[in-house]
Order: structure tokens, then C-alpha cells, then sequence
């Protein structure tokens, strides 16, 4: 019998993986697993000049059991390529500073490093040193240079691949290595896990370079071997005594990546204070000023409970960090609208030091949803800043604590199928028309459609060979790391050079650095990040309250607004809601007047519930027909309750404020620790897997600990599948309630300007945008339908944002009528508000909305304040005067014609097109003459073409809807006017046509779309099912002017069409481009 010598051990000591961005074919997790079923000892990742993937292939390590090595290669650019790998803490420190230094000193995407970069790394980094073809003539001297510099911790990697002569390769290293005392060692130069990536692997190279695989040429491997090969097949091709070198060399390495020492900074808190006494002070100081009368006892008791959690975690510093940056912002000669949201609104102390707007007195708030002893991770505080200041807030910390100190957390940027199906297309080289039709075949609005129907619908045979190349090499390319990015506003700070923690390189904006690590990497390692983010509506209320302060002289802000507005209530009841933070999308729009809002709670819970996780778990229903008193509230009991026969619950002080729904995340975190006997950080862990189940699953163990702990409690079987439902509901992602409350305020606050100040309010969106749902058209037409005056850009009194003006005649120069045409849309559909009614609003009004410069197409801010400049100076006599005094060019000058905005100096665009042409420099013999030239009168245009010229270099018109134009045509096809629709019986037959505004198809919504659609009369809510948008996909995706045939459905004040058929209109209104902006 024979006995086979099993295959030697084996540490594979260079690989790449996907985040060495179109080099790695595999991702770690694919590499690790593969190195498990060869039985390899270790792995070692080293992505070229980066550990941007490092945490995930540590994660990957622990799940496969295959040790990791942490390092990196370089390509020096006056030496060889190098491989450093870390043996110690120091040595990993070493290696992130010389990452450091080679990516700060070039471009983003780029590094830098020479001989003398790598010279001063610490004594336990070690080197491998793969010689390259391409430096054959330098071997002796690098070989020479690598003894002198790193003896005793310097390899040769012999790395063969089947090349044309092996044996002649190993024997040529090896006399290299006994000249100049270098051992040898076994290597892979992997890039893919598996053979099978070596088509993925060309297609990346090419990518890289910029040309078609074709083209590549010597540029691609010469064959497949870059992978993780079997033990028995490396045996045979490398010399035992290489092979054994790499396990020596792994055994060296025991850096372990959790072990990284992270330290928070300590220069806030004073001399000879403790970190917890100042946060202390500080947080009782801000108690007070909250209440003034005394601290209310139950806010006490948790103040003190987060204190002895804080300090025991050792946290202090971070609350401390947190509070200096918003205390900094509000302390700004122009103060920064700022506040906190999030896990972070359950925190007192949060509230305390003005972080957060929660008041601990009144909410429901969990503290546990936070900050936990059991869940041991950092706490997660969010805080929102004006999205155009944001920038001011991250200078602050990046000059406070110097670039060494803080960077910007990165976001990983990934393929997704357009993207991927471009580059993939271009290399196998596709024409640029044929990669938009590829790309669009790839586009989310497909996403209910097969693949080959996709592309057979572009113009592609599926079945053609290059088309399933195409197809098999976009599959595996998707969900790949294309390059890194910067997180929205994640900061981390730390205590020493972050350099010793993590790799930093520039970002593409000037004045920022990123590490290389993004914010689930910084998760898992448990390192703190502060979050600076940026919300439009912050900035729009900032705006906003400073018009109605210059313009009525009142001073608001968000503490100061009244509260429980009855008119403002009533205007979210009926659905008035069109740039109201959070409840103005048509989702929201069609729960207000069933949810019919009355008090702020009401508000929290209106957030909170039109989100996936409520509607998956089938919570909203129940809630609004027990609002509404068709259903009874229960509060169902333990078998020791019902036997005690007093009709208490347990569960009543949990949900009796949602009526004995869960609509909070926090409620189903108290629910099983009320029913199952879960401790507080055991509902964490709960909804911690609640947030993960879709992606990672993990849902599943918790059934049986949750049904064993009711059942053993006494609960009934039907309860405990109805509360399980509910939480697999939440994995469609819930809401916290703090979270909620924190918008909920913002929402009112936005309400209220709306209702009370609706000309600053309109004023002060538009100056924000883009952010929201709505464009500018929809905003305008909603604030001229409150009785707002809208005026025209004008260049003789226009600034470069919009404005208000003292409301003046309707013939005085520049302004324009209230057209009847611009009638209704949600509120005037449920109140069928009249003209008359609206023209004697018009007349209250004392501010009229100036348009400014920002709102024409392609025009400059700084062309906008040379203007301004110039008006300054003197009031333009003519064309020719502006042009001249404000430096206009000439395409300048034709986007303020093509915008109406020289209708004072010129009159009709057509007049101020052919004005602003004439005019030029004179030549220098004709400098200073007067020129008399015959004027030209030029006819006007017509209203049809002011309307469209007005939509292309604005993108909407003062004057009338464009599908007033097409009315004519429409009546002869017996399309109904939106209010005319909106009159009718439930259940009537209905064909209507509008401009399309808006598409929405919410993952929750099982194939369904929801469109909107807007005439001269008002809006419409139109639902597309499944079917018919699968059967007239092309005709509701691409239409600008779409024809609705189908049934009017009203209920509760909530009415739409629900389509049969759909008609493409577009040719009855040529000129208008797209108006519609799309949600999915």
C-alpha cells in the first residue's frame, strides 16, 4: 500500500485584494474562504499602498480561521517593489505613516514613495522583495541596497507562475540571494482566489490603464496562475526549504489588528479635573438653563445613570468633543443652526449640553438604544449642521486638532450595473452610443425585468457570445470597491498622530484628508467617529428666519416658535405639505389625513410610520383604525395577569402611546424586555440584527429566545408570532423614536414658516435647494396658490439668490400676474379653494419673491455679483451699458436674454437677444466715436414659445402651464383637467394627462409606482401596478407629458387614479424637456 506524504504547510505572504482597486480580482472574503479549503496556515493581504480592505479581511479571517498578516505593497519610484508586512504593534504603525506620507504628498488615488520613505521603517517591519522583470539590469544593486537597509528582516518572494523558464528563474534568485546573504522565500503574487477570475482580472487590468483588452497586450498576466494554488501543486514547483521559509516568516507576525491602542483627546477637560466631573459641570450647568425652576426629579435620576455608564465605559471625552463643536457653532457671530438626532436623542445628557432637542422630561426615551455595557461599542452621536456652513464646522476640528490628529472617515464607492456595465463594455470595446444603451439596460428602473429583455429592448442580442461575456464579467464586477471616497461628515479624532492607527490620504476636495478606512471598518475595530453632517433644511430655516427678521422684524428660532399651532396643524392635516421637512413626499402626503395630526406626539409617530419597517410589519393599518376607533386597543396579557383579573398589562406602559402598536424601534427593544425577559443589552443585540437580517440574516436565533421567554411567561402562541412579524418588519428599516422626535420638530418648524410666512419660507427653499421632493416649478406654483407674489429675474434688481421686495402694483416694471391657470394642488383639492379666494390672499401679502440669477441654467454666481457690482455703481442706461460695465461674455449675455431676465432694458427676449449680440469692443481707430446705428425692432415671440424658452433656461414659467397649450388637443382626446378629476364621484371612469413630476417606487411597495402628474389646474396622484408597468414599462419611464386612462379612487380625503393604460404625449408639447425627478 502507499503512503502519500500529506502537502507541506503553507502561509501565502503577497496578495491582492479588490480594494487594490483594479488589480485584485477577489474579494478577502473569497480569498479567505478559498485558503480554509487549501488548508493554508495564513494569508497575508497586502493591497497596494493601502488597508483600505484590511478590516474586512480581518473579518474574514476570524470566520474562516486562517490567520491574517497584515501588510502592504509598494512600487518605489527609484527602487523595486517591495512588500512590508507587520510583525509587531510598531511595525503595523510604521507601515500606516509610510502609507501616509506616499498618499499625502500626491494626488487622490495616487502615492509617492522613494528608497528613503521605506529606509526609516521600524526595525520589525518586514520586507519581501519580489524582483521584477523590468529591473533585471538593477538586481545587484537593489539586492545590495535591501541587505544594507533591512538585514535579518529581508526576503527574496520567488514567485513562479509558469513562466517560460522556472528553473532558470529559481536558480538566478537563488545565486542573488547567496551574493548578498538574502534568504528565499515562496510567494504567490496573488490576485484572484480562484482560476476563474482570470477574465475578471484582464477586464480590471484594462480598466486600469484605460484601453480595450485587445489592446492591453503584454500589459495582462500571460496566464491564470495568480491564484490561491493547492498546497501539492506549489510543492511541486518550489523547493521545500522556500515553502517552510513562509511559515517561519507568518510565525514573526503577531501583530493582531484588534490590539490597535486608540486613544480619545484629552485637551478639553482643565488641568488637575477629571474627564467625568467636567462633563458633569457641564451637563448640570445646561440642566439648568433647561430648567430654571429645578431640575425635574425623573431627569435627574437618568442624568446620573448616564454618568455612571459613561464614565465606566470611558466615554467622557467623546460627549466632551461633541459639545465643544456645537457650543463653536452656535457661538459664531453668525450662529450655525445645529442639532443632534439619532440613538443619540435618547440621552439626557445629550439634551443637557445642547446637543440634542429631545426633552428627556417629556419623550419616552431609551438609553440602552445608545449606549449599552453589555454591547461594549462606541455611542453614535449624529448631529446635523446648515448644509452650506457644514464646511466652516469640519475646519474647526480639522484646525483644532491639525491634520495629524483628525480626518474624515472614507466611503467605499462601489460598481454598481451601469457602472459596471460601462467599463466591462469599453474594454471589450463597445462603441460610446452602444455603452449608454448597455448602461441603461443595467438602470434600477429595470430592475423588475429580466436581464436579456433588458437588453433585447436596447438593441442587443442576449444571446450573442460578446453579450454574455458581457454578462458574466458585469455579474462578478458588481457590488467590487471602485475607489474610495469621503464619508459625508464622519470625523475621527484621536489623541496621537492617527498615522499610527490607520493609513490618511488627501480627498478630492481641497482643505480635506480621509483615512482609508470607512465607517463599518471603524464599527468593527470599536473606534469612535464623530458625525458633522449636512441638512438642506437646517440652512433653509437659518434663511428663512432671517428674512421674516429683516423683512417683519421678528426674532424666531426653534425654541422660540409657538407651539401647537392650530393652523398650522390643520394645514399638515390637509396635506399641505409641499417642502415641509419629512412629510412631504406622496407617501406622507396620503397619510395625513388619516393620521389627521392634532399635537407634536401626533407628528413623531406621522415620521415615524410611513417607513418601511411599520408598513412590512403591518403595524400602520392597525394603528390608524384604532385612531380612529374601528378597532379596539388591547394590551394582551401574561397567564399570571389574566389569573390575577385586574386587566393590567405589562405592555400598556410600553405601547399605550401608539395604541398598543410598536412603531419605535426603542418599543420592540422594551417589548421583549417586557414579555421575553430580555436585558437591556440583549434587546440591543435584537436590534442590532433587526437593522442586519436582509443583508447578513442573524434574525433567526432570537425566534427561539423570544418565543420560549413569552411562552414561559404566559403569553399566548398568536402573540408571540404577531410581535415576531413585527420585528422581522423593522429589519425594512424602523425608526427610533428619538430619532423621529428630532425630525419631528424640524417638521414643525417647517410647517409653521410655511403656514405663517409663506413668501420667506418659498424664498428661503429655493435658496437652499436642491433638497427635498420637489423642484423649483412645483415650489413655485405651490407658493403663488398661497397668495405669494412670484417676480421675474430681473437684471436691474436681482441678486444672485432669490429675494423679497415690498409688494407693489402689478404694472409696475418686472412683475408678474397670478394666472388662473395655476390653480391647485393637494390642499385646494381637499378645499377647492377659489380664484377669487386666492387673488384676495395675493392682496394680503406685503412681500412679493424676487427671483434671482441662481435660478437660470448654467449662470454663474460670480458673473451675478459683477452685475450686482456694477448696479451698485449706477443704474444701467441699456444692453450695451450692462454688457460693457459688468464684463459680460457673450454667452452670459445669451442666458439672461434666453431667460427674459433684460425684459426692463430691452423688452421681449427676442429684442434682448439681438440688443446683447450687437454688442462689442470697438476697434481702436473707432475708440470713443459715436456710432449711429438704424435700431432694429424685432416682433415678440409668442406666449407658447415664451413658456417654453422660459422651462429650458429655467426650467418653469411665471406666465402659464405649457400643457395649456395642448389643451385643445387633450379636449379632443376627452382628457380631463386635474380638477376636474378631482371633482368627480369614486369609481369614475377617468382619461387625464399631465406633465410628469414625479416617480416613486418604493422597495416596499411590491412593484408598484406612484407617479404625479401636473396641468394648468392642479396635480394628480397616479398608481401604476405591477403588471402595467411591466407591460408599458418603456411609456411610463420615459414619457414627459403622460396619458392616464383609468379610475378615480377617494377615501379619507386621499384621492388618486389607479391606472389601466398608459399613453406617451409627448409630441403635443415638443421643446419641454424632462420636468420629473424620480425616487426609487
Amino acid at each position: 500500500m502507499v503512503c502519500l506524504n500529506p502537502p507541506p504547510a503553507y502561509a501565502e505572504l503577497h496578495a491582492l485584494s479588490n480594494f487594490s482597486f483594479q488589480r485584485g480580482a477577489s474579494s478577502a472574503a473569497e480569498l479567505f474562504e478559498r485558503a480554509a479549503r487549501l488548508g493554508y496556515s495564513a494569508l497575508a493581504i497586502t493591497d497596494e499602498c493601502s488597508l483600505a480592505g484590511i478590516v474586512r479581511a480581518l473579518e474574514a479571517s476570524e470566520a474562516s480561521g486562517v490567520a491574517l498578516i497584515v501588510g502592504s505593497e509598494v512600487q518605489l519610484d527609484d527602487g523595486p517593489k517591495l512588500v512590508l508586512l507587520a510583525s509587531s504593534q510598531p511595525a503595523y504603525s510604521s507601515i500606516c505613516e509610510v502609507i501616509t506620507r506616499g498618499r499625502r504628498r500626491s494626488a487622490k488615488g495616487e502615492y509617492a514613495l522613494t528608497r528613503a520613505d521605506v529606509e526609516c521603517l521600524h526595525a520589525e517591519v518586514l520586507v519581501l522583495w519580489p524582483p521584477c522583470l523590468a529591473r533585471v539590469a538593477d538586481r545587484d544593486a537593489d539586492a545590495a541596497w535591501i541587505a544594507r537597509h533591512f538585514a535579518g528582516r529581508a526576503w527574496i518572494a520567488v514567485e513562479l507562475h509558469h513562466g517560460v523558464d522556472d528553473a532558470s528563474t529559481l536558480a538566478g534568485l537563488q545565486a542573488l540571494g547567496q551574493r548578498h546573504a538574502l534568504p528565499l522565500v515562496a510567494s504567490g503574487d496573488v490576485h484572484m482566489h480562484a482560476r476563474g477570475r482570470r477574465a475578471l482580472q484582464d477586464a480590471l487590468s484594462a480598466i486600469r490603464l484605460g484601453c480595450t483588452i485587445a489592446e492591453a497586450g503584454h500589459a495582462l498576466f500571460p496566464n491564470g496562475e495568480r491564484h490561491l494554488r493547492r498546497r501539492e501543486d506549489l510543492a511541486a514547483i518550489y523547493p521545500a526549504a522556500l515553502i517552510a521559509e513562509t511559515g517561519r516568516i507568518a510565525a514573526r507576525c503577531r501583530f493582531n489588528l484588534r490590539d490597535i491602542n486608540y486613544v480619545y483627546p484629552h485637551e478639553l477637560v482643565p488641568a488637575g479635573v477629571r474627564a467625568i466631573d467636567h462633563l458633569r459641570q457641564l451637563t448640570l450647568d445646561g440642566a439648568q438653563r433647561r430648567w430654571p425652576r429645578g431640575i425635574p426629579a425623573k431627569v435627574a435620576g437618568q442624568l446620573e445613570h448616564e454618568f455612571v455608564l459613561i464614565e465606566k465605559l470611558g466615554y467622557e471625552h467623546f460627549f466632551l468633543t461633541v459639545h465643544d463643536i456645537v457650543a463653536w457653532a452656535r457661538a459664531r457671530p453668525q450662529p450655525i443652526l445645529c442639532q443632534g438626532r439619532g440613538s443619540s436623542a435618547n440621552s439626557a445628557v445629550c439634551y443637557c449640553l445642547g446637543i440634542t432637542a429631545v426633552d428627556p422630561e417629556h419623550g419616552n426615551l431609551l438609553f440602552e438604544r445608545f449606549l449599552s455595557i453589555e454591547r461594549k461599542e462606541p455611542p453614535d452621536i449624529d448631529v446635523d449642521f446648515e448644509h452650506e456652513r457644514r464646511e466652516e464646522v469640519l475646519q474647526y476640528v480639522f484646525n483644532k486638532y491639525g491634520r495629524t490628529r483628525a480626518a474624515l472617515a472614507a466611503t467605499v464607492i462601489r460598481y454598481r450595473g451601469k457602472s459596471a456595465a460601462r467599463d466591462i463594455g469599453r474594454v471589450l470595446g463597445l462603441a460610446e452610443d452602444q455603452l449608454d444603451q448597455l448602461s441603461m439596460a443595467y438602470a434600477h428602473t429595470n430592475a423588475d425585468l429580466p436581464l436579456a429583455a433588458a437588453l433585447r429592448e436596447r438593441g442587443f442580442d442576449a444571446d450573442a457570445r460578446i453579450m454574455q461575456r458581457i454578462v458574466a464579467l458585469v455579474g462578478q464586477l458588481r457590488g467590487f470597491p471602485r475607489h474610495l471616497s469621503q464619508h459625508v461628515g464622519g470625523f475621527v479624532i484621536s489623541e496621537h498622530p492617527l498615522h499610527t492607527l490607520v493609513p490618511v490620504e488627501n480627498a478630492a476636495m481641497a482643505g480635506r484628508t480621509i483615512i482609508q478606512w470607512d465607517k463599518d471598518d471603524l464599527e468593527s475595530l470599536k473606534l469612535l467617529k464623530v458625525d458633522c453632517l449636512a441638512l438642506g433644511m437646517l440652512t433653509c430655516l437659518r434663511k428663512c428666519f432671517d428674512l421674516v427678521h429683516r423683512h417683519a422684524g421678528l426674532r424666531l428660532d426653534l425654541a422660540s416658535l409657538p407651539q401647537d399651532d392650530e393652523p398650522t396643524y390643520a394645514m399638515i392635516r390637509a396635506a399641505d405639505t409641499v417642502g415641509v421637512f419629512q412629510i412631504e413626499s406622496r407617501a406622507q402626503m396620503s397619510m395625513l389625513p388619516r393620521l389627521r395630526p392634532v399635537t407634536f406626539y401626533d407628528l413623531v409617530v406621522q415620521v415615524a410610520i410611513v417607513r418601511p419597517g411599520p408598513i412590512q410589519g403591518g403595524m400602520v393599518h392597525p394603528y390608524l383604525r384604532r385612531r380612529q376607533g374601528l378597532e379596539e386597543i388591547d394590551y394582551p396579557q401574561s397567564a399570571s395577569e389574566r389569573a390575577a383579573g385586574h386587566g393590567e398589562s405589562r405592555i400598556r406602559p410600553v405601547l399605550e402611546r401608539t395604541l398598543g402598536v410598536p412603531i419605535f424601534q426603542e418599543q420592540v427593544m422594551k417589548l421583549v424586555e417586557v414579555v421575553a425577559g430580555f436585558t437591556p443589552g440583549q434587546a440591543d443585540e435584537l436590534r442590532r440584527a433587526m437593522a442586519a437580517w436582509k443583508r447578513k440574516g442573524g434574525l433567526e436565533p432570537f425566534h427561539d429566545r423570544i418565543r420560549d421567554g413569552m411562552l414561559a411567561n404566559g403569553y399566548e402562541e398568536s402573540y408571540f408570532e404577531r410581535i415576531f412579524e413585527q420585528i422581522r418588519g423593522f429589519g425594512e428599516y424602523g425608526f427610533p423614536e428619538s430619532h423621529s422626535a428630532s425630525f419631528a420638530l424640524l417638521a414643525y418648524a417647517s410647517a409653521w414658516l410655511k403656514c405663517h410666512h409663506p413668501a420667506a419660507f418659498t424664498c428661503a427653499l429655493l435658496n437652499s435647494l436642491p433638497m427635498g421632493f420637489y423642484g423649483p416649478a412645483q415650489l413655485i406654483r405651490d407658493a403663488r396658490r398661497h397668495g405669494v407674489r412670484v417676480l421675474p429675474v430681473d437684471v436691474t434688481i436681482s441678486a444672485w439668490e432669490c429675494t423679497l421686495e415690498a409688494f407693489s402694483d402689478p404694472k409696475d416694471r418686472g412683475s408678474e400676474t397670478c394666472g388662473s391657470d395655476f390653480g391647485h394642488d393637494a390642499l385646494s383639492q381637499i378645499q377647492h379653494k377659489s380664484i377669487a379666494a386666492e387673488a384676495a390672499l395675493t392682496k394680503s401679502m406685503p412681500h412679493a419673491l424676487r427671483l434671482g440669477f441662481s435660478r437660470i441654467t448654467g449662470f454663474s454666481e460670480a458673473t451675478a455679483q459683477r452685475i450686482v457690482q456694477a448696479r451698485s455703481e449706477r443704474t444701467f442706461d441699456d444692453v450695451s451699458d450692462l454688457i460693457r460695465r459688468a464684463g459680460l461674455s457673450a454667452g452670459e449675455r445669451a442666458r439672461l436674454a434666453d431667460a427674459d431676465a433684460l425684459r426692463s432694458l430691452s423688452g421681449h427676449r427676442h429684442q434682448a437677444r439681438w440688443d446683447s449680440a450687437g454688442v462689442d469692443a470697438p476697434i481702436a481707430v473707432l475708440a470713443g466715436a459715436a456710432l449711429n446705428e438704424e435700431a432694429i425692432t424685432l416682433a415678440a415671440p409668442s406666449l407658447r414659445k415664451d413658456v417654453i424658452s422660459d422651462y429650458a433656461s429655467q426650467g418653469f414659467s411665471l406666465r402659464r402651464h405649457p400643457l395649456s397649450f395642448a389643451r385643445e388637443a387633450l379636449d379632443q382626446r376627452r382628457m380631463l383637467r386635474a380638477r376636474d378629476v378631482l371633482g368627480s364621484r369614486h369609481g369614475r371612469r377617468v382619461r387625464c394627462a399631465g406633465l410628469v413630476t414625479v416617480r416613486q417606487r418604493p422597495h416596499t411597495a411590491n412593484g408598484v409606482t406612484f407617479v404625479t402628474l401636473e396641468d394648468e389646474t392642479g396635480i394628480l396622484n397616479i398608481i401604476v401596478w405591477a403588471a402595467l408597468a411591466s407591460s408599458q414599462r418603456r411609456i411610463l419611464i420615459e414619457s414627459r407629458v403622460l396619458g392616464v386612462e383609468g379610475e378615480l379612487q377617494s377615501s379619507e380625503g386621499v384621492q388618486h387614479v389607479i391606472a389601466h393604460r398608459l399613453l406617451n404625449l409627448d409630441a403635443l408639447l415638443a421643446g419641454i424637456g424632462p420636468q420629473s425627478r424620480d425616487f426609487h
